[in-house]
């Protein structure tokens, strides 16, 4: 009996990821924050130029410098982790094309979820989705319909989705063959949780980056993330490897 329950209570701990460990950080401005510019809407002005649409390559928070929409994910490409199979979730995932932009900006997803792409404005649009493994595809998307596509396949990098239509309207697509991603809020701030207790390899993508993040200051120290990506030796819990502060010399300023 006791044999029993602890096999239980072994098996109970795998399932509920109770080993497991979180990743978190910020990700913060270290310069004085730009305004935010405002995009030159020349396509149906009379509904998009209503809604003070600006620049989303790079959303930095003014209150606390906070970049939004840093993704970072566990690389499993050339010289990356080795991670087990992960099941798939079927999880159907909305990118709109709301008040002439993408909603949201960055879409994270694994193989096997559905992307489901919507158009509640009432003027039409498109989503042009540049994939290199699944079926690239450019959309059609008339006011008030839908179109869906299935994500049979992980893409070696975030992919853009445009819509040609209105040439300012851009946005991202992660398809991944596991579950450990994530985007950072308006402060900045990501979580990716139940990570494997093990060393790996984390991949940042910050779409106004100038090439490869060459130096970054991680904690109040300097390191270098080659090719943008950066080790973690995961602990059981909460990893938080605190500030991460990029340099305005490293983006692209809108």
């Amino acid at each position: 009996m006791r044999r029993l329950l602890l096999l239980c209570a072994a098996s109970l701990c795998c399932t509920t990821g109770l080993n497991a460990g979180d990743l978190k950080m910020q990700f913060v401005f270290d310069g004085n924050v730009p305004a935010a510019k405002p995009i030159d809407v020349n396509r149906d002005q009379e509904f998009c130029g209503k809604h003070g649409l600006t620049d989303e390559s790079l959303v930095i928070n003014p209150k606390n410098k906070g970049i939004k929409n840093v993704i970072v994910y566990v690389y499993t490409g050339r010289g990356g982790s080795d991670l087990p199979e992960s099941p798939e979730k079927n999880t159907v995932h909305e990118l709109a094309n709301k008040n002439c932009r993408f909603e949201p900006h960055v879409v994270v997803a694994q193989v096997g979820d559905t992307l489901k792409v919507t158009n509640p404005d009432p003027v039409g649009h498109n989503a042009n989705l540049n994939f290199l493994k699944n079926n690239a595809a450019n959309l059609m998307i008339p006011a008030g319909q839908e179109k869906v596509v299935k994500l049979t396949e992980s893409e070696p990098a975030p992919i853009p989705v445009e819509c040609n239509i209105h040439p300012w309207m851009k946005s991202y697509v992660v398809v991944l063959d596991h579950p450990y991603a994530a985007v950072s809020d308006e402060d900045g701030n990501l979580v990716i949780k139940g990570l494997p207790n093990e060393e790996l390899v984390f991949r940042v993508n910050i779409e106004a980056a100038d090439g490869s993040l060459k130096e970054v200051i991680v904690d109040g120290k300097k390191q270098e993330w080659k090719r943008n990506r950066f080790e973690v030796d995961i602990k059981e819990g909460v990893n938080d490897l605190g500030v991460v502060k990029i340099q305005p010399n490293q983006l692209k300023m809108p």
